[in-house]
């Protein structure tokens, strides 16, 4: 993309409007891959450490099978299970993380696809590249919620009733999108 001087503090005859648009459209993809990537390590670091427990865990319990009953080992075995429940709790919490990591990547392809249009007077005016777009944006999607917003919005309706609708549909079909990462 070759973006001329020309700008909204010093316009002339050659400033844009669509210009400043794909401006701003690369400046929001940009952040959304900034933030994506600052978040990885976080990521990895957190799923060593789930995996790491979850082993730990494991080993716990098979010796805890080989200690003889006593209150001891029961007071052991109560703090085994609680533990194992927060660290089942934090995997579930993790989940919604890297589903809330995947829909920032689409929506980071999308303003950079989005942009490419919007940049070239042959794809902006053509609605063949438009469909095309659409046909793409929504074949990458992965979650239902994200089908069921993308239909409603094309469809007119607004932000507000997209989003609704990919709550109800969420909260319909709760256990059919469980996410397994150990």
């Amino acid at each position: 993309m070759n973006i001329p001087n020309s700008n909204s503090q010093q316009p002339d005859l050659d400033w844009s409007q669509v210009r400043e648009t794909v401006k701003l459209l690369t400046l929001s993809a940009t952040q959304v891959q900034s933030s994506i990537r600052e978040g990885e390590q976080s990521v990895t670091t957190l799923t060593e450490s789930f995996t790491s427990m979850v082993d730990s865990l494991s080993e716990i319990n098979k010796a805890l099978e080989a200690i003889e009953d006593s209150p001891a080992k029961d007071k052991i075995l109560q703090h085994y299970r609680l533990t194992n429940e927060k660290v089942q709790s934090s995997i579930i919490a993790f989940q919604f993380y890297d589903r809330m990591q995947q829909c920032l990547q689409h929506v980071t392809d999308n303003l950079s696809n989005l942009s490419k249009i919007i940049d070239s007077p042959q794809l902006l005016y053509n609605p063949i590249e438009w469909s095309k777009l659409q046909d793409k944006i929504r074949k990458g999607y992965t979650m239902e919620s994200e089908k069921i917003m993308f239909d409603a919005i094309l469809q007119g309706k607004t932000l507000e009733q997209a989003m609704q609708l990919a709550a109800e549909q969420a909260n319909s079909h709760q256990d059919d999108d469980d996410i397994e990462l150990f």
